[in-house]
């Protein structure tokens, strides 16, 4: 969102241009004019700042975060919150469930390839297949000229998310209870220089990589870097970056055919390697496997579907007893519009479905994102190094 806001403290001052990522339906519900709208805004921001100082106070509560494995445990009791957002018993809990619906990286390291292609020499059938399809993608979102032009690109976009309780045992699940809204601006310059900021019910989550190491952090919790190498967000697959889409299927293999929401879709798979899987594991979690999966139409040869899996495993602190972690995301991609020759997706919805199963304990909780892009723009001219530096206070695991 970006208005003028009025100056308060000097009438003949110059309105100044605010940029918030938050959706319109949001603001205007905030007062019945103008003016009442924007102090109820600046009181909002206010109100995050000075409950920001209280947070490691409230951290210290009860609860037990996982970055490498992006998992989230509390016990903390609903009380200890008045306000549940996405049926979260806190504001902890809820600000986990952002990071892992709002802010995923996929597990591969993605080369801002201009080439775009792999040599057929030596590949089986279904790696050629691959290739050929991927080809076709890049023709039907603008072609490796296009492509190839562009060195930067920002986005803005809106949010919606539900979320199910966490429910037992291994049935099925459904997102109920009222929706959070929010929105969130994207910056990158290539797969490893990128910069996220989400908000949503007016609590902030933001996340970056700077070539060197990818973080993130929420306003209730430090800066924190991930395991491994840093990885290019998800968010980019949904439609928003067909490059490095294309580069990181060009390893993919075709499995075979799939129809979605009716569409007859080519189905590549990709799955990380053992190294990739050390890398991002932990003294206490280890990173089991992680699949990715991509849907191609057949008939515009665009992506439509973009589905990744992985499966944790928490080591037991005590006995043998291990806790898995399974997380399943699937995106729906569609509208897409071209935006300076480059077709773009700009609508969609992300399902996560969380199953936590061992130790005698079978839970499954499912979140659903609807999200729809309002502006992109490409070769953003001032976009330096220095607008990716991570935090200060950034905190990285023991080796």
């Amino acid at each position: 969102m970006r208005k003028l806001c009025p100056n308060f403290d000097r009438e003949d001052g110059l309105d100044t241009v605010l940029e918030v990522p938050i959706p319109e339906e949001m603001f205007t519900s905030m007062g019945s004019n103008a003016v009442l709208r924007w102090q109820n805004l600046c009181s909002l921001m206010k109100a995050q700042s000075s409950s920001s100082s209280g947070a490691d106070c409230y951290n210290k509560s009860s609860s037990s975060f996982s970055s490498s494995s992006g998992l989230y445990t509390s016990s903390s009791s609903p009380s200890s919150q008045p306000q549940q957002h996405l049926s979260s018993g806190s504001r902890n809990e809820f600000m986990a469930l952002l990071k892992l619906v709002g802010s995923p990286l996929i597990p591969f390291q993605v080369q801002s390839d201009h080439a775009l292609t792999r040599p057929l020499k030596g590949c089986s059938i279904e790696s050629s297949t691959a290739q050929y399809i991927i080809q076709q993608y890049l023709a039907a979102t603008g072609g490796q000229g296009a492509l190839n032009a562009v060195h930067s690109m920002y986005a803005v976009g809106q949010v919606k998310m539900a979320a199910s309780e966490m429910r037992q045992g291994d049935g099925s699940v459904h997102a109920t209870g009222s929706s959070e809204v929010g929105g969130f601006v994207l910056w990158q310059k290539n797969p490893d220089l990128w910069y996220l900021e989400l908000v949503v019910s007016g609590l902030k989550v933001s996340a970056g990589s700077d070539g060197k190491v990818a973080w993130n952090q929420s306003s209730s919790q430090p800066c924190h870097a991930n395991r491994g190498p840093p990885r290019p967000l998800r968010r980019f697959f949904q439609g928003l970056d067909p490059r490095s889409t294309a580069n990181l299927f060009l390893d993919a293999v075709c499995i075979g055919e799939k129809t979605i929401n009716g569409e007859d879709c080519f189905e590549l798979k990709i799955e990380a390697t053992q190294n990739i899987l050390k890398a991002q594991s932990s003294p206490n979690t280890e990173l089991a496997h992680h699949k990715v999966w991509g849907y191609f139409s057949q008939r515009t040869g665009l992506l439509v579907h973009f589905e990744d899996t992985k499966l944790v495993r928490m080591k037991s602190i005590r006995g043998n007893d291990s806790v898995f972690w399974e997380t399943t995301m699937e995106s729906t991609i569609g509208d897409y519009r071209y935006v300076d020759g480059i077709n773009i997706a700009h609508g969609g919805k992300t399902s996560v479905t969380m199953f936590r199963y061992g130790a005698a304990q079978n839970h499954k909780r499912k979140i659903e994102e609807t999200w729809r892009i309002e502006e992109v723009d490409f070769n953003i001219c001032g976009l330096s190094m220095d607008c990716f530096l991570p935090p200060a206070d950034l905190k990285r695991e023991q080796e």
